[in-house]
């Protein structure tokens, strides 16, 4: 299998069970006495523990440099603050606006690498990203209701600082395997909540089997398998390209506000995923080679 190929599948992969968050925080967020710190606590922990048993399999050494250390302290930093960011915006907007607004951080990554790195994005890219701004746009149209600004400018955060996490592993050099990479940022990621819960005094308790259940599936599935697959999409076919992908990522979280968690199924957000799909297949076409 090519390598573009497999880029492309990652990045798909990654999209798709990111965007099937709202499926697993929402539950866990009604649960009485359970901050959100501790549910991202629990889930980067559990994620990062699943991550070193694989690593441990594989038989490879969790050595790494000084300077990775760093790296590693930041990216765990910058995906905890993008996860505090989301679940934070959903306080504020529904969850299939909040993760759309959220998921417009293709658009901050091209444009950092235009103003900041200088690469040149093509013509197809430019349209690609144009058709993913509308469709996102599109999708988070919702009739009859005041538009909370709040929770739009918290979801823009968490989307600075998810972009910013792709472009260090883009643009920085590390020795370590993505496999590593992605054990290193979720087990950085569970101390900045472990910490923070206790400063702040917040229950860490698990009261119930169905919390443990959801906790441990929300980590392995939205955390562990997104997180690898965007590691090695990255490094497959760069940040733009997975990024683009990403757009999947709304959809995904659309359609579970709508099929379980009541939100109406608007023309806006049908025409919006069909355009954002065009988007995400121009991009593919034409970088095919």
């Amino acid at each position: 299998m090519k390598d573009i190929v497999k880029g492309y599948l990652c990045a798909f992969i990654s999209a798709f069970t990111y965007g099937l968050i709202p499926l697993f925080m929402i539950p866990i967020k009604k649960a009485e006495t359970f901050s959100v710190d501790a549910t991202l606590f629990y889930r980067f922990l559990i994620a990062s523990g699943s991550i070193l048993i694989f690593l441990f399999y594989q038989k490879e050494r969790l050595r790494i440099s000084f300077r990775e250390m760093g790296i590693m302290t930041l990216l765990g930093l910058f995906y905890a603050l993008s996860a505090e960011f989301l679940f934070l915006a959903y306080d504020y907007l529904s969850p299939g606006i909040a993760s759309t607004i959220f998921f417009s951080y293709p658009i901050i990554v091209a444009l950092i690498l235009v103003l900041f790195y200088k690469e040149k994005i093509t013509l197809p890219t430019v349209l690609s990203l144009l058709l993913v701004v509308a469709g996102v746009g599109m999708l988070s149209i919702k009739k009859g209701a005041a538009f909370n600004y709040v929770g739009l400018a918290i979801s823009l955060l968490g989307a600075l600082v998810y972009a910013l996490y792709i472009l260090i592993i883009n643009k920085v050099r590390i020795e370590a395997s993505g496999v590593k990479v992605s054990f290193y940022s979720m087990f950085f990621s569970s101390i900045y909540f472990l910490v923070k819960a206790i400063i702040f005094r917040e229950n860490i308790t698990i009261s119930s089997l169905s919390l443990v259940g959801n906790l441990t599936l929300f980590a392995l599935i939205t955390t562990s398998l997104s997180l690898v697959a965007l590691v090695y999409a990255v490094r497959y076919i760069g940040s733009t390209p997975t990024a683009i992908m990403g757009a999947f990522e709304p959809i995904v979280a659309v359609l579970i506000s709508v099929g379980l968690f009541g939100e109406a199924l608007t023309s806006s957000l049908i025409i919006g995923g069909m355009v954002i799909i065009a988007g995400v297949l121009i991009d593919i076409i034409f970088n095919k080679h």
